[in-house]
């Protein structure tokens, strides 16, 4: 995607191992565990809170990171994809590795990289975790990539491993049903290990559970059980709820915005008192150090424009759900794009009741190989009956989009968000 920074060298590394290292996604721990042995296996020393999920591992991850630095702990975060730069998904305590760390990583490391034919994910995982234990991290939260089983992020044996979601995406490596993609979520369960399940259908939270079970995780917590949440109220200022629990119920508010976010925020809280100490202590009282919680892209308002980065249908459905509980001012103009392999047909049929009218684009930051194809998408539109443009050029695409005087809605994947972010100089760091 898009990278800000003039600094030469480091866009100079960052391009030498995009170019060194083999493409596109390969399954399987192997080549990541001979990564991690030549820089000493940091991810052994490392206490991690490990989260799966379709759609809310990343509201997870960020509230996880915002309780356990209220405790005062020093905290890693490693996420994917970046949405401006690339050192968005290596952080500690907020702040992103640096440009200098990042080059030196790759110029000591990406011949070796090469050699054991590891992908960029793979070797960024390697660097996220030599990264936090060279910075001295009390602990980090670690978002798996894709799926769960064979994701690079899967060689660490966390304190606690939670799913947030299920829904169909990345058919081509997790399956076409949803539980075949839940059985890949829930690979990140490991014996002796607390599992959390945040999923709300409840055949498939059991199906995670029993899964859970055989993995030998223990304890196996179900959040709907345990965590329940009510009274939930969405505005966008953020989402208030009821959380009950055996100690009783609390009311609690987090600055994220959704229904959904009010289980994301439960699962969270279920994940960090299952860990034990010292993390349970977290979830006490957490109320001040939610109100921290930061998270760029789902549903981020700032000024007229929401920013989603909703890349499935499932996303989508969210997506509608949220905008009917805020009312943002109409008309409603969804800028958007999606990647060819995703069910592009059913998101923008998801998001059509809800929205005033589309405008199709073409993100530059989109692969060609991976870039929708923009005539199909708007004969699809007006073939079912709505407002829609198409336009090739980004920046026009987003005038466009802005043009009506009421909302602008920027979604179908993390290049739209990303790249309309980095052309309106709205910071994902400062979210």
């Amino acid at each position: 995607m898009n990278e800000p920074s003039s600094n030469s060298a480091y866009l100079s590394a960052l391009e030498y191992l995009f170019a060194r290292v083999t493409g596109g996604w390969k399954m399987g721990l192997e080549r990541t565990t001979e990564m991690l042995s030549l820089l000493g296996d940091p991810h052994t020393r490392l206490p991690a809170f490990h989260v799966a999920g379709t759609n809310g591992k990343g509201s997870v991850i960020s509230t996880l990171e915002a309780l356990l630095r209220g405790q005062g702990l020093r905290v890693g975060k490693y996420t994917s994809p970046h949405l401006i730069d690339f050192r968005e998904r290596i952080a500690v305590n907020g702040v992103p590795m640096s440009e200098g760390d990042v080059v030196g990583f790759i110029d000591r490391w990406t011949p070796d990289v090469e050699r054991l034919g590891a992908t960029f994910f793979e070797a960024t995982t390697a660097m996220a975790f030599d990264h936090f234990v060279r910075e001295h991290v009390d602990v980090a939260v670690i978002e798996v990539g894709l799926g769960g089983r064979l994701d690079s992020t899967n060689v660490i044996t966390p304190v606690a491993a939670g799913v947030s979601s299920i829904g169909i995406d990345h058919v081509q490596y997790l399956g076409d049903t949803l539980e075949q993609i839940a059985r890949e979520k829930a690979g990140i369960f490991k014996r002796g290990v607390p599992a959390v399940i945040g999923e709300g259908d409840p055949h498939l939270r059991e199906f995670l559970s029993r899964l859970a079970r055989e993995a030998g995780a223990t304890p196996v917590h179900v959040v709907a059980d345990a965590w329940a949440v009510s009274d939930i109220e969405v505005s966008l200022h953020g989402t208030s709820f009821t959380l009950h629990t055996d100690a009783g119920a609390r009311q609690l508010r987090t600055p994220l915005i959704g229904r959904h976010q009010a289980t994301n925020a439960a699962t969270a809280l279920a994940m960090l008192e299952s860990a034990g100490a010292p993390y349970a202590a977290a979830a006490r009282e957490p109320q001040h150090a939610l109100a921290r919680v930061r998270i760029a892209g789902r549903f981020q308002s700032v000024g007229s424009i929401i920013f989603d980065v909703a890349h499935n249908p499932a996303g989508c459905a969210v997506l509608c759900e949220t905008l009917e509980a805020v009312t943002p001012k109409r008309p409603l103009s969804c800028l958007m794009t999606a990647l060819r392999d995703k069910d592009w047909r059913a998101m923008m049929s998801t998001l059509a009741p809800a929205v005033d009218r589309f405008v199709l684009a073409s993100p530059p930051s989109v692969p060609t190989d991976r870039a929708w194809s923009l005539t199909e998408a708007l004969v699809f539109a007006l073939e079912s009956g709505w407002e829609a443009s198409a336009e090739p050029d980004f920046d026009i695409a987003l005038a466009s989009a802005r043009a009506d005087g009421g909302t602008t809605l920027i979604t179908g994947s993390f290049h739209t968000v990303g790249d309309a972010m980095a052309r309106l100089q709205v910071s994902p760091l400062t979210a």
